[in-house]
């Protein structure tokens, strides 16, 4: 949702915040399950929004099992 208001695709955030677009990919749909700080303030920064705007917390959803 922050990418379409600011009219930004993930390779312009990619490259903005030199983080790769398959990483940011991750990111986006929640595969990964941590996030380090510096790349959420890097994508907050970026999107001129706050950690809330583009997290979320969803107690409902298990966390997928290691393989």
């Amino acid at each position: 949702v922050m990418l379409l208001r600011c009219k930004m695709s993930l390779q312009d955030l990619s490259e903005r915040i030199d983080i790769s677009v398959v990483n940011l990919s991750k990111l986006k749909t929640g595969i990964v399950r941590a996030i380090r700080f510096s790349t959420l303030d890097a994508i907050c920064r970026a999107l001129d929004c706050q950690a809330g705007d583009i997290i979320e917390f969803r107690p409902d959803v298990p966390e997928p099992e290691d393989e």
